[in-house]
This record gives C-alpha cells, sequence and structure tokens, in this order.
C-alpha cells in the first residue's frame, strides 16, 4: 500500500476523493457547462506515486490542485498535488457518458507534495505550477466554486473518510500535456509565506 508522511507520522490512504470542475476558468477552457452538483470521483491508493509520468499507455495531461488530507475528523493538513489525465480516453467516456475512471483512477494518476498542518482560522491558499521554470498555473482557494468546509460537508453525506485519505480540489486553468524530461515544481503559500515546494522531473 502507497504511504504518505505527515509531521511525524505515516499514513495509508485508502483513496483520494476528487473534485471536478470546481475553478470557472479551466472550465472554459475545456468547454464544459458549470455542473449543477457537485462534480466527484475517486482514484484509489494505487494511483498514488511519487515518479511523474509522461506516459501511460497514451499521453497524459496534469493538473495541479490543492489538496487536503483527513485526519481524526477533519481536515488537518494540506498539501499541492497534481492529478494526471488521459485526456483523450477521457473525452471519448465523456462523448458516451461512460465513467471517467480508466482515464483517471489508473496507477501512478496522483502525485502529491509534502502536507503541513493547517493553520487555525479560515486560511487562502495561492498555488502555482511552474514547468521548466515558467510559470503555467496560478489561483488561489478564493476562487474554487466549493470551498473546502462544502467539499467536506457533501463528501460526508454519503462517503465516509478514513484518516489518511486526501482530497483534491480540483484545478484552474492551464492544463496541458507532461513532456518527458520537463521540471515540474509546485509551491503552496500562506499570507506570503512559502509553505510548499516540490519538484519532479516527468519521465
Amino acid at each position: 500500500m502507497n504511504t504518505i508522511r505527515f509531521e511525524d507520522r505515516t499514513l495509508i490512504p485508502s483513496k483520494v476523493v476528487c473534485v471536478g470542475r470546481n475553478y470557472s476558468e479551466h472550465i472554459k477552457e475545456l468547454n464544459n457547462e458549470i455542473p449543477d452538483e457537485m462534480v466527484l470521483f475517486c482514484k484509489p491508493n494505487s494511483a498514488i506515486t511519487t515518479e511523474l509520468h509522461s506516459y501511460i499507455h497514451e499521453e497524459l495531461h496534469f493538473e495541479t490542485e490543492v489538496c487536503f488530507l483527513y485526519l481524526e475528523g477533519r481536515f488537518q493538513g494540506v498539501g499541492v498535488g497534481l492529478d494526471l489525465t488521459k485526456r483523450k480516453l477521457q473525452n471519448k467516456l465523456k462523448e458516451k457518458s461512460l465513467p471517467w475512471e480508466r482515464a483517471k483512477a489508473f496507477n501512478h494518476s496522483a502525485l502529491f507534495s509534502h502536507f503541513v498542518a493547517i493553520a487555525p482560522g479560515k486560511s487562502e491558499y495561492f498555488f502555482e505550477l511552474t514547468i521548466n521554470g515558467d510559470v503555467i498555473q496560478s489561483a488561489t482557494t478564493a476562487q474554487m466554486l466549493h470551498t473546502a468546509d462544502n467539499i467536506l460537508e457533501e463528501i460526508q453525506s454519503f462517503m465516509s473518510l478514513q484518516d489518511g485519505d486526501i482530497v483534491m480540489t480540483g484545478t484552474p486553468k492551464g492544463v496541458g500535456i507532461v513532456a518527458r524530461d520537463a521540471l515540474f515544481e509546485v509551491k503552496l503559500i500562506r499570507d506570503q509565506s512559502l509553505l510548499v515546494h516540490s519538484k519532479w522531473l516527468a519521465q
């Protein structure tokens, strides 16, 4: 089973719950409609990886997302992740009104930075992705259509979360193809303080 580290603990996420279509500009760039209800889907533990792949049977697209770590009944940790997508396959599945799992929940489709503790009170997070030094994606959590609290409430209305589970909150505009040998860097900032900085070299 794949594990993650949070402070001095090693945790085994049973699943990763993902929010789709949570940034209006990303919805526009993929020519989708704003949904009437929150879009949620899951990735299994086997999706979690520490390596960034550019190709798994077909080219992959990156989506940078703020991620929350669930522990003891609430979100306790925050970090940044990459949701990898087989976009061509996803589009084919969407055209046929079929589920997305084959395009989203495959092995090695979710990467995460380390997680840091969430500070008390309401916090707005800024996050960005650079590729080879160029800023490709950036946003704040204030731009999300659904807040972290609303996301947690909606998930728990029909699904139980286990300690160590991760929630990915959706991606802003700027998604694209993972190119081999490209250097991906993600940052998470709160109140002008750098909380997270992680790097991956695409294989």
